[in-house]
């Protein structure tokens, strides 16, 4: 979702400790080679000293079946070596024909590959609980991908033959962009003098109508002769910018909305400097989530609003409905949630970053006050897919000197937001940490017991199929705590892709497909879903602005003007708010 002060191994060093040995490539090497000896156990005793150290195990039986079948492999590689035979294989790092044109290479990344898959199968061996299974795995994954020989000059003929054919020109140019990124901090993902906020992403146009010190509220102008009597409040997550919305025309989700004649508000996020440092989630939900929510009615005039919720905004969202409720209001027509966690017995690749002893280091860090810098949050989700979103760029900026093409999402993603450390470090604990969100009563938000079963409105529950922040089970598994007495008013729908892209595809370009359960049954489980689920060509769009007509009340004719003498307009969009960098 940058180079910080703090990398995800930095934040998890109590566990990473024990891998520190594998830093050291000739350490690596030492034990990965054929072993010595009758047996070859000797050569393996720092499996066995590494595992202990973790208090994990590996049964003999596991570590003999490893060993022999590692010791088959290589000794093949080696035959074939000797017979000059080329090894052949389909990892996409090493596609390029530069690394089968010279028979070192070939071995080089042949050896590599071995290797790499001798550790990964070591590291789903392991008998461990499953959250330090996790921690292994991403551990032994993050050192596999960065010892890649794609990733180092003496070893990548890619790049060689770059500074060959360009005279020195590609080196030249690739110190230069490492020294620019450098002194920005982060590794470039896209060419960033390509795009401005305002100029050619989130452009949809709108007006500023209201803000506080949290957030501004952006109402976008109609573009429809009707509009749904019942406006359409977005809640974003506050972890990046509310822009991911609204990209470029083409590829933008609320103007989108807006063409289905939908009447939209989206809530713009400040990025927090030391201002907000103590601000906390009951702050996000109140002066956030809720307010937004009162401003949006009074502009309107109605009683009902569509409530929307992104990831984390939507954990806000669904959070401020419920202190509502405990409040005897329900001014929810309807709830929508995409890639959004409420139960967060699942959380994916993340829970590699949140244990007790993280959690309260980051609580002696901040919750009393200070920031949770948005570099040290973007350099953890990058971790989580290091080939894509490290390694390549390292590769071919600085090894092959070449400039990101422009992608407006990267583009996005390299604009990171801070987060206030008490808002942060209450989210880690009773969220990912204890999961108290899904209990009713267990957590006290604005001075009301939080119970998500008192939402009682319909809900579009969206999930992506690759997602690897949000599973997609994970998302599904919201429909078990709302509406708990009306299931019906539950519907899951399952788009392709990860995170973000399975968000982001317009229905204008109709790419991918998505999954939905047409069936009478309610399945309680994601299995059952997924075992009815019928897959569609193209874009769910349609799916959900169809949810939101029918909940959008009358059509009616569009504001004349933008907000309303109690909140007249402050300055058009996309406001200020969303232009503050963390950098």
């Amino acid at each position: 979702m940058n180079t910080p002060d703090a990398t995800p191994q930095m934040l998890a060093a109590p566990w990473m400790a024990p891998f520190a040995q594998f830093n050291d490539p000739s350490a690596w090497q030492s034990w990965m080679k054929l072993p010595d000896g009758a047996d070859g156990t000797a050569a393996f005793a720092p499996v066995a000293k590494m595992l202990g150290d973790i208090g994990a195990g590996l049964s003999q039986a596991k570590l003999e079946a490893l060993r022999d079948d590692y010791m088959q492999k290589a000794l093949k590689l080696w035959q074939d070596f000797v017979t000059g035979k080329l090894p052949s294989f389909t990892d996409r790092r090493f596609a390029a024909p530069e690394w089968t044109a010279n028979a070192m290479s070939a071995y080089s990344v042949a050896s590599y590959l071995l290797n790499s898959e001798f550790l990964l199968a070591l590291a789903d061996a392991v008998e461990a609980p499953q959250r330090d299974k996790h921690k292994i795995r991403f551990a032994v994954q993050q050192i596999v991908d960065a010892m890649s020989p794609a990733n180092f000059l003496a070893t990548n003929p890619e790049a060689q033959q770059k500074i060959i054919e360009t005279k020195g020109e590609s080196l030249t140019k690739g110190l230069q962009n490492m020294l620019a990124d450098l002194q920005k901090g982060r590794i470039s993902q896209s060419d960033e003098s390509a795009f401005e906020v305002g100029r050619n992403v989130g452009i949809t146009p709108g007006t500023v109508v209201f803000e506080n010190a949290l957030f501004q509220l952006i109402q976008y102008t109609p573009t429809t002769p009707t509009v749904h009597e019942v406006p359409l409040l977005m809640v974003p997550p506050c972890i990046n910018k509310y822009y991911i919305l609204d990209l470029q025309p083409e590829n933008s989700l609320v103007r989108y909305l807006v063409e289905q004649g939908n009447t939209v508000f989206m809530v713009s996020w400040r990025n927090p400097d030391q201002g907000l440092a103590g601000t906390s989630w009951d702050d996000y939900v109140e002066q956030g989530a809720i307010r937004a929510l009162d401003v949006t009615r009074a502009i309107t005039g109605q009683d009902k609003v569509n409530v929307f919720g992104f990831c984390v905004g939507g954990t806000i969202a669904a959070t401020a409905l419920a202190v509502l409720a405990g409040r005897g209001q329900k001014p929810a027509n309807s709830l929508s949630l995409f890639t959004t966690l409420l139960d967060f017995s699942d959380t994916g690749v993340l829970d590699v970053f949140v244990d007790e002893t993280q959690v309260k280091l980051r609580e002696q860090q901040l919750a009393r006050g200070g920031l949770m810098p948005g570099r040290d949050l973007a350099t953890t989700f990058s971790a989580l897919r290091p080939n894509d979103l490290v390694w390549n760029y390292v590769q071919q900026n600085y090894l092959k000197g070449k400039t990101p093409p422009a992608f407006d999402m990267l583009y996005w993603n390299a604009d990171s937001t801070n987060l206030p450390g008490p808002m942060y470090c209450w989210y880690l604990r009773n969220t990912y940490l204890e999961d108290k969100l899904k209990v009713p009563g267990a957590l006290t938000v604005a001075g009301v017991k939080v119970d998500l079963g008192s939402i009682d409105c319909p809900t579009f529950l969206y999930g992506s199929k690759e997602d690897h922040i949000v599973p997609w089970e994970a998302a599904f598994a919201s429909t078990t705590l709302l509406n708990p007495k009306k299931p019906k008013n539950n519907r899951f729908v399952l788009g392709a892709s990860g995170h973000i892209a399975g968000v982001i595809n317009p229905a204008s370009k109709n790419k991918r497909s998505y999954w939905v359960n047409e069936s009478r049954t309610r399945p309680k489980t994601a299995a059952d879903w997924m075992a009815d689920a019928v897959e569609k060509k193209g874009s769910w769009w349609p799916e959900w602005a169809q949810f939101l007509a029918e909940f959008g009340g009358d059509d009616v004719a569009p504001p004349a003007q933008p907000g309303s003498a109690q909140f007249p307009p402050v300055e058009p969009a996309p406001g200020r708010y969303v232009k503050a960098r963390a950098d």
